[in-house]
């Protein structure tokens, strides 16, 4: 940008204190600075800024090529099913053909009779803690069952007064 070198700097310092004098020069050199220092926060912030927007149109980019391999990965997904489902009713419609030749109406696939098998988890219980400590264990070892505030509990440990007092 500029290139100030010692002796540049010592003889703007000099005619700053000739012009400026003695008594004004650090008022003024502290005034510099703090504008010297906004200017260049607002460099900076300016510089970001367009460094955030080409980061901005480079994701915008980047999003759009995804979009399109994404689109051209359904279309083909859905091109394969499509051949799939195609081959898989011809070969059906080929099956019951040759099964209506050949058992007089009777489908091979109508003869088999499979269950859907329903998953069990033979660990699991949803509602059952398992690991939770038996009742009468809770009331050997006196572990509070129900929650009870605490003007409750100070209440029913405090030491009984008498209320009568012999004389």
């Amino acid at each position: 940008m500029f290139d100030l070198d010692i002796s540049k700097i010592a003889l703007i310092g000099a005619v700053a204190l000739i012009v400026i004098g003695p008594e004004k020069l650090p008022k003024v050199a502290r005034t510099v600075g703090t504008l010297v220092g906004k200017a260049q926060r607002y460099v900076s912030d300016v510089k970001a800024e367009v460094n955030r927007a080409m980061e901005m149109e480079d994701l915008k980019k980047m999003r759009e090529s995804f979009e399109s391999a994404a689109k051209e990965v359904q279309t083909s997904v859905n091109m394969t099913s499509r051949e799939v489902e195609q081959e898989w009713s011809a070969l059906s419609n080929s099956i019951s053909g040759s099964a209506d030749s050949a058992h007089l109406g009777a489908s091979p696939l109508s003869d088999i009779n499979i269950p859907s098998p329903l998953y069990r988890n033979p660990n699991k219980k949803w509602r059952i803690k398992q690991s939770a400590m038996p009742q009468w264990f809770k009331a050997q070892r006196r572990i509070r069952g129900k929650a009870q505030s605490g003007a409750a509990r100070v209440a029913r440990f405090r030491p009984q007064s008498r209320t009568s007092n012999p004389i």
